[in-house]
């Protein structure tokens, strides 16, 4: 199950089109959804959840908590859509195409990848434009 709140952002995009296209990104990593959380919001409220969990004074464009048991992911993604905005410009892509993106990165976390290092962060990406291109 996947579930979409907003905090203090609106933004229509198609949620069904997301939930399948989550659900094709497990199943291809041979894991199942269990609940994901998407909570959309600005660049001050992520800011703020980032100060208070994390200890980290500065923007990003997501946080993700996670939930995973055994083969089922379950986690919350806290998303920023300004940074989202301001990463499609910068990227020259569409805000929907941005937004995937750190939905599908989240995900990634979810499913045990990790960017710390360089080989990580290139391995990742590599995943994140591989499921871009299944949309």
């Amino acid at each position: 199950m996947i579930n979409i709140e907003f905090v203090d952002r609106e933004y229509n995009f198609d949620i069904s089109r997301l939930e399948s296209w989550l659900t094709k990104v497990a199943t291809n990593e041979n894991k199942t959804i269990g609940i994901l959380s998407l909570v959309l919001g600005s660049d001050e409220w992520l800011l703020e959840k980032n100060v208070q969990f994390l200890n980290h004074d500065y923007y990003t464009d997501i946080i993700t908590f996670d939930y995973t048991e055994d083969q089922i992911i379950s986690g919350d993604l806290l998303i920023s859509l300004d940074r989202v905005t301001e990463n499609a410009e910068s990227n020259n892509v569409s805000r929907e195409t941005e937004l995937m993106r750190v939905v599908v990165h989240g995900a990634l976390h979810l499913l045990g990848y990790d960017d710390k290092s360089k080989k990580d962060a290139e391995l990742i990406r590599k995943k994140e434009d591989y499921y871009l291109s299944l949309l």
